[in-house]
């Protein structure tokens, strides 16, 4: 029974590792912080691959463009950028000659 409880406690100490990594990564590099008036006022949004994009945000509102310190370096990924098919299949139902 205690080598049952060692082994769980291991996968589960490895895959709360693996989760905190995951949780701090970070791929976009721009933040806009908009202005709000006082000190620690307004809001912040990190979520811009490129300083352009950023720059559009804050156009009009005011506020500034900065790097985002929890930048990791990787790629952004989408569910557009997933694995593709291969060639259009045709619809049910018809033939083609």
């Amino acid at each position: 029974m205690r080598i049952v409880m060692a082994a769980f406690f291991a996968l589960f100490a490895l895959f709360a590792a693996s989760a905190f990594d995951a949780a701090r990564a970070d791929p976009y590099r721009w933040c806009a912080h908009y202005g709000g008036g006082g000190e620690d006022a307004g809001g912040t949004n990190c979520y811009f691959v490129t300083l352009q994009q950023c720059e559009w945000a804050v156009s009009g509102m005011g506020g500034f463009c900065a790097p985002n310190q929890f930048y990791d370096g990787r790629p952004v990924v989408t569910p557009e950028d997933g694995p593709r098919r291969r060639g259009r299949q045709p619809a049910r139902g018809s033939r083609s000659h």
